[in-house]
């Protein structure tokens, strides 16, 4: 008798159970969240200038670049001379010829520069020159440097 007692006594309290309904909250919350990663990148576009060593160059523009980067803090650009800052010919007797280039209104020369920006900025466009001092003593031939520009998010 004491077994069946227990046997309705589980059965009643399961069906109390699944009978009941649940008690809710008058509301409730759900959290979002989201990520955004750091993005800068460069375009960059030659183009295509000749520099005139023997009379000399200014200010030739020979390329632009479009920056975007999302880095709140800033960013910079790094302009590099893969022949520090001189253009260079295979010819015999060719002496290494200097010049100076202008990134968005910076001058520089040598093997880098840097041009550093304080915040974010998308689709900014950014235009690069050289200048090549008159060299009426220059060795017959081509020359030659490559510029690498960089941006890298602060």
């Amino acid at each position: 008798m004491r077994r069946i007692a227990a046997a309705v006594a589980a059965s009643a309290l399961a069906a109390t159970l699944v009978s009941a309904p649940a008690l809710a909250d008058t509301s409730g919350s759900i959290k979002l969240s989201g990520t955004v990663i750091q993005s800068c990148t460069v375009a960059v576009t030659d183009a295509g200038a000749t520099l005139n060593i023997l009379s000399g160059s200014s200010n030739v523009a020979v390329g632009s670049v479009v920056e975007n980067c999302n880095d709140g803090a800033g960013y910079t650009i790094t302009v590099a001379s893969a022949n520090n800052g001189t253009l260079k010919s295979s010819a015999t007797g060719a002496q290494a010829v200097s010049y100076t280039t202008t990134y968005d209104g910076t001058n520089g020369s040598g093997s880098s520069f840097a041009v550093t920006r304080s915040g974010a900025q998308f689709n900014k466009t950014s235009n690069v020159s050289v200048t090549v001092p008159a060299n009426a003593q220059a060795i017959a031939g081509s020359y030659a440097d490559t510029l690498t520009i960089t941006i890298a998010g602060k």
